[in-house]
C-alpha cells in the first residue's frame, strides 16, 4: 500500500488538487453504491463547497476534517461538525468517513475515526453522534468497536431507487474522556 498517514486539516483547508482528489473519490464511491448520503455522485463544485464549509468551522472549533494520505495522495477523509442549535452545541455529528476501495481494509477508516474522536475530545465535544445506512455492516462493526452505541433505528427510512434501508443512529459519550 505504501506509506500512509492521517492528518487533521488546519484552517487553510485542502489544496485545490486535494479537493479535486476528494471529489473524484466521492464520485467513484457514490457511483459504486456507497452509502454517503448522495443518490448520484456529487459534482466537484458541490464537494468543494462542502469542504470549504467544514473548513470554515475548524478555526472556531466547530468542525474537524481529517484526511488519509498514501504517499501524499488523499485516499480518504472524514469530518465532524458541531450542532448549530444552541442547546446542542456541546455535541457534534460525525458526518462522513470515506476511503477509496483499493485502500479499504487497511485500517484507514479506523484511523480517520480515531483522529476525529481525539479532535472532538480536544474541542470539549460531549457526545459525538453519527447515522448510517443499516446495510453497512463494516461501518457498524467499526463504530461499535470504537465504543459507539446504537440509540435508535428508523426502519426503511433511506430510499435508493426502489430499495429501502434502515437508518441507524449511534452516539459516543466523550464526557470524562481524555487524550
Amino acid at each position: 500500500m505504501g506509506y500512509s498517514e492521517v492528518r487533521l486539516i488546519g484552517t487553510d483547508g485542502l489544496t485545490r488538487s486535494e479537493t479535486e482528489t476528494v471529489a473524484e473519490l466521492l464520485h467513484g464511491l457514490v457511483a459504486g453504491g456507497a452509502a454517503l448520503g448522495w443518490v448520484s455522485p456529487p459534482a466537484p463544485d458541490e464537494v468543494a463547497l462542502l469542504l470549504a464549509d467544514v473548513t470554515a468551522g475548524i478555526g472556531p472549533g466547530d468542525a474537524a476534517l481529517a484526511v488519509a494520505y498514501v504517499e501524499e495522495a488523499p485516499v480518504g477523509f472524514g469530518y465532524w461538525r458541531r450542532y448549530e442549535r444552541p442547546t446542542h452545541r456541546v455535541n457534534a455529528d460525525l458526518e462522513k468517513i470515506a476511503v477509496a476501495p483499493e485502500h479499504q481494509g487497511a485500517g484507514l477508516g479506523r484511523t480517520l475515526t480515531t483522529v476525529l474522536i481525539a479532535a472532538a475530545v480536544q474541542h470539549s465535544i460531549e457526545v459525538l453522534t453519527l447515522d448510517l445506512r443499516g446495510d453497512n455492516a463494516r461501518a457498524v462493526a467499526l463504530y461499535e468497536s470504537l465504543g459507539f452505541r446504537r440509540y435508535g433505528t428508523l426502519e426503511n427510512f433511506i430510499a435508493r431507487g426502489p430499495a429501502r434501508y434502515d437508518k441507524l443512529f449511534y452516539a459516543l459519550d466523550l464526557r470524562g474522556v481524555t487524550v
